[in-house]
């Protein structure tokens, strides 16, 4: 789907004190506890589009930290009006490419991630572009704190047999696994619905959603 670019929205993007400035950005690593001012868990989203999941995750946990993380800023911008709208301490946003994120965390820094509705690069030789690819899943591994836990969910099927079946390659295992989510009372419990989720599951899509863990 082509995103329709929205004038200005770098501009604003770069002047929000919700958004962490560009050049930054490579003080980040190692200060995140610094900077939220505290020393809470932190938990990340990577593509989190308009930002409904993480704003809702950050006004129901105001204990943990939240990091919101988007390519475009014709998305982003979104997020960013909602803060305006409802402003919270424990959200900040950056605006980057996924594959610069050990660029902004340091080792063993978070303590959750979240992948909601991830571009599918569907074409076999963009593979290694897919957010829960192995080639990610090394990256995340960095980041997280032993035993913490990436949360993955979508819609498209091929694209999560794909994902389930880059764990075991990667090192990681998978603590929980749904192929309809919203029929699994154990893992609806506390779910918090994207805008993706809301329309697929209206249109009768069935939500996969896996839980994992990179091994010891």
């Amino acid at each position: 789907m082509r995103l329709r670019n929205i004038t200005g929205s770098r501009e604003a993007i770069a002047g929000s004190p919700y958004v962490v400035p560009e050049a930054l950005m490579c003080q980040c690593p190692g200060r995140w506890r610094e900077m939220f001012g505290n020393g809470n868990p932190i938990h990340i989203e990577i593509g989190m589009g308009k930002g409904k999941f993480i704003h809702t995750m950050a006004k129901g946990h105001p204990h943990i930290n939240y990091v919101g993380i988007e390519k475009y800023s014709s998305v982003l911008i979104r997020a960013v009006h909602k803060m305006e709208a409802e402003e919270l301490p424990n959200l900040k946003f950056l605006r980057m490419d996924a594959e610069d994120i050990g660029k902004v965390f340091g080792a063993g820094e978070v303590d959750r991630i979240y992948l909601n509705f991830s571009d599918p690069w569907p074409k076999d030789r963009h593979a290694k572009r897919r957010l829960p690819s192995r080639q990610f899943l090394a990256r995340f591994r960095v980041i997280l704190k032993p035993g913490s836990r990436l949360e993955f969910k979508t819609d498209n099927r091929e694209l999560f047999d794909f994902a389930l079946e880059e764990l075991s390659p990667a090192g990681w295992a998978a603590d929980q696994v749904t192929y309809d989510l919203h029929s699994d009372p154990r893992l609806m419990e506390g779910n918090v619905m994207t805008e993706y989720e809301e329309k697929f599951s209206c249109l009768g899509n069935p939500i996969c959603k896996y839980i994992s863990r990179p091994g010891q």
